[in-house]
């Protein structure tokens, strides 16, 4: 299965999470998303959104400043 990727890098509270959002929203349940990131501020955002929303964060990889998170989509609800 391949990641769809979102790079946000340079964007800063609360882009990030907003645009992660708005295509988490369109994806299928069970997909990953893989996002980049340069916002320091992320690392706790993507922690309290997955939280809040149920889906669940899977990876996260901080290289130089480059903050990579893997976010996977919670099971639509029937």
């Amino acid at each position: 299965m391949t990641d769809t990727i979102l790079d946000v890098r340079g964007l800063s509270c609360p882009l990030p999470v907003l645009k992660a959002n708005r295509i988490l929203r369109e994806l299928p349940g069970g997909t990953r998303l893989r996002i980049l990131a340069t916002d320091r501020a992320s690392v706790t955002d993507f922690q309290v959104f997955c939280r809040e929303t149920g889906h669940a964060l899977v990876s996260f990889v901080d290289e130089n400043g480059i903050f990579s998170f893997t976010i996977k989509r919670r099971s639509q609800v029937v």
